[in-house]
């Protein structure tokens, strides 16, 4: 066994996991597993770079994280940043402030990495299940963008597109710096009219339509399983690996655009950051579906930070 540590920074959350990683059994062992919102993409899509109290509130995140490492001893340490670092004029002073905080450097991966990284985290348990027919497509929808990758047992096509949760919200959903309580019809419209484009260019590189089996990944997919399976709080247990059919996917985003930001606060397994965001993320996987005619989609709580893990491994 080899103790890694993996972090995965974008758009909108910043995630740690701590595990005992064993290659030769394809087994990996949680020892410490977090997550916190610290929306580093904010205004990026608008100003092209970084806020300086994003940055602040990622960095707050990763002391707290090297204490953890520290903790538990990891022998290697692999910090992957993704969609808004990439972006962003002032990624310099991103990458300066995490190298003196964990030693490391912050590796601003393309979107084709991202997207490795992604099925193998996502696909590792689930190659051997009868019950899920190959390809595989993996769909991760994160802050900033979405990944989408086809393959069996490997990957065989690619692409990263510009739609995800936080970059749809700010585009479309803010009016005057006021986020839509609810959106009107003609916001939602926008914001499906981006998200068609994308899925015409991700089609050109990734054949989504030949997939069997659609996976979902991260915070707003979890989320919608929560809200499907009527979560007093959120489990990933519950949701890692549950099966949310195309009609409660539907319902559920179709309630969410409906929703005030008081009524979506209330929902009990939604976390605070994604209250303004998870009605555009919802779209977004509603969209996949409808685009590729997915009668559900498998959820897993396993994602870009096991592959990430894996590659320390």
């Amino acid at each position: 066994m080899t103790r890694v540590a993996a972090i995965d920074c974008g758009t909108n959350s910043i995630r740690l996991l701590v595990a005992d990683a064993d290659p030769a059994t394809g087994e990996l062992v949680d020892l410490d597993r977090r997550m916190t919102i610290v929306r580093l993409g904010q205004g990026v899509d608008r100003t092209g770079r970084l806020a300086p109290e994003a940055l602040e509130r990622t960095f707050t995140a990763c002391r707290e994280y090297a204490t953890v490492i520290k903790e538990h001893g990891a022998e290697r340490l692999r910090f992957v940043a993704t969609s808004a670092s990439r972006d962003a004029e002032n990624r310099d002073e991103f990458v300066r402030g995490v190298l003196d905080i964990l030693g490391v450097e912050p590796e601003v991966i393309s979107g084709d990495q991202e997207a490795e990284f992604s099925f193998t985290g996502a696909t590792k348990e689930l190659t051997g299940r009868d019950d899920l027919v190959k390809p595989f497509l993996v769909v991760d929808i994160g802050g900033g963008s979405t990944e989408f990758v086809v393959g069996d047992d490997h990957v065989r096509a690619a692409r990263s597109v510009d739609i995800g949760c936080v970059r749809m919200t700010e585009r479309h959903l803010v009016h005057e710096g006021t986020i839509a309580d609810p959106p009107t019809p003609d916001q939602i419209a926008a914001v499906r009219a981006d998200i068609a484009a994308a899925l015409d260019l991700a089609e050109q590189t990734v054949p989504l339509r030949e997939a069997h089996t659609l996976v979902g990944l991260a915070g707003s997919v979890t989320t919608v399983s929560a809200i499907a399976q009527n979560l007093s709080e959120y489990d990933p247990a519950a949701i890692h690996h549950s099966r949310v059919p195309y009609d409660k996917v539907r319902e559920i985003t179709e309630h969410l655009l409906a929703s005030t930001h008081a009524e979506r606060s209330a929902i009990p397994a939604m976390h605070p950051g994604r209250v303004d965001v998870i009605g555009a993320g919802a779209l977004v996987l509603l969209s996949i579906m409808e685009r590729i005619g997915a009668s559900e989609v498998v959820v897993s709580e396993h994602d870009i930070l096991d592959g990430i893990a894996w590659s320390v491994a």
